[in-house]
């Protein structure tokens, strides 16, 4: 009984640790970046370029800027800019039923990609770079309106799954990377 009693402490005394050793390693991504500046100072000082898309793919563009603006400086202040933002946005709409009756496809999915790439304004860094990719599914209708109302709602959602997406990513690099 006494052995099982040193082995279970001396596992718990292992697993404490470990967790010691390994909590250095996380970082809060709100907390404070290692210069000391806000990480909302930080995300307020990037600059977003419009989003270079295909022909015909342009409102998906607009909508993933300004959702990348909002998320970034929400608050609307002028903030000196440090960082710029590049997107290469696309999409593609993919039909997965169709109606057996009429021939016409009931609902689409939009999948989209944004290419993104966070460098220093001057251009001589680049801080991060990635891609982001999300879906989103809307209903056709037969009537037309419906439909290209339903369309575009699908690319405000896909949108800001997008920018979400960016935002985090950029969030975590420059809450642990010094500027």
């Amino acid at each position: 009984m006494a052995r099982s009693t040193a082995t279970i402490a001396a596992r718990l005394a292992l697993a404490g640790t470990l967790a010691l050793s390994l909590s250095a390693c996380f970082r809060p991504l709100y907390g404070p970046t290692p210069s000391g500046v806000p990480l909302a100072a930080m995300l307020a000082s990037i600059q977003v370029d419009p989003a270079q898309t295909a022909a015909g793919q342009e409102r998906l563009g607009h909508y993933l800027r300004s959702e990348l603006v909002f998320d970034l400086d929400g608050a609307g202040q002028s903030a000196e800019k440090r960082y710029r933002l590049t997107l290469v946005a696309s999409e593609q709409v993919q039909t997965p039923i169709v109606s057996s009756i009429t021939g016409r496809a009931e609902s689409a999915t939009l999948i989209g990609t944004a290419t993104y790439r966070v460098v220093t304004l001057d251009g001589s860094r680049i801080l991060t770079e990635g891609v982001a990719q999300g879906s989103a599914t809307y209903d056709r209708s037969v009537q037309r309106f419906a439909s290209v109302r339903a369309a575009r709602e699908a690319e405000i959602r896909l949108a800001k799954v997008l920018a979400d997406q960016i935002k985090t990513r950029v969030s975590a690099i420059l809450a642990t990377q010094a500027p």
